[in-house]
């Protein structure tokens, strides 16, 4: 049975607080929190405080959502930093970035870069017992179903995997194939349901996202998450967490 999460950046303008007190009323089972506002990396002692107040609310944190770009020559904060506060916030896992480029735009060295990159990350978050998920993005090394294959396949390490999520201006069809494509390799997920960049509610988006979900094998450790709602608004959040549970049910 799918599990069904939230991502903290869904609401970056709000405190930590008030995020657990959302995600316990949508009757969530974990939240990913974000390394850009909620947990920056390096700050381990709001990563504790963090996990502490979403275990006491009887959440899980299903993983640790940095902005760590793998490849680039400069980091704010490098890995062994994020590493370390993934591991003081519980997580499981960290989500990282497949480089800072498209496929179109990466030289055949600045890609290898990226691969020796991920695999160093992995091979080190592994050793804590802590697994590494590739954001599935645009602008990134992960843009088209194909170059993620291909990444996939360079990293070849059994601590990689592969978020998803329906890549914007594709059709439904499209992103059916892109599931088929990298399906070997994806770990959780990214929920929203947009007509371009426009947002919607996922009532709307319903037999779309049942054909997605159907095409991504059941896995007790894969997470739904909800992400970026409609206006922002808390209340069509918790329109949409109830709608995804009632999604899964019926599948």
């Amino acid at each position: 049975m799918w599990k069904i999460g939230m991502c903290s950046v869904t609401f970056r303008g709000k405190t930590i607080d008030e995020i657990i007190k959302l995600a316990s009323e949508a009757d969530l089972h974990s939240i990913e929190w974000a390394g850009d506002v909620h947990v920056p990396p390096g700050d381990t002692a709001q990563a504790r405080y963090t996990a502490q107040m979403t275990k006491e609310a009887g959440l899980g944190v299903s993983s640790y959502g940095s902005y760590y770009k793998a490849g680039a020559e400069h980091h704010a904060t490098p890995f062994p930093a994020v590493l370390e506060t993934a591991e003081e916030l519980d997580a499981p896992s960290i989500r990282i970035w497949a480089g800072v480029k498209g496929s179109e735009d990466v030289g055949p060295e600045e890609r290898k870069q990226v691969v020796r990159d991920i695999q160093d990350a992995a091979t080190h978050a592994q050793s804590k017992g802590v697994g590494i998920h590739l954001e599935y993005h645009g602008g990134t090394l992960t843009d088209t179903a194909e170059s993620a294959r291909q990444l996939m396949e360079e990293i070849d390490h059994p601590n990689v995997q592969l978020y998803w999520q329906p890549a914007v201006g594709l059709s439904m069809e499209e992103r059916l194939s892109s599931i088929e494509t990298v399906k070997p390799w994806i770990k959780h997920v990214h929920v929203f349901f947009w007509w371009g960049t426009t947002r919607y509610p996922l009532q709307e988006g319903r037999e779309e996202w049942k054909a997605y979900l159907r095409h991504i094998p059941d896995d007790k450790s894969r997470f739904a998450m909800l992400e970026f709602v409609q206006n922002d608004d808390p209340t069509q959040f918790l329109c949409d967490a109830a709608e995804l549970r009632d999604l899964i049910a019926d599948l």
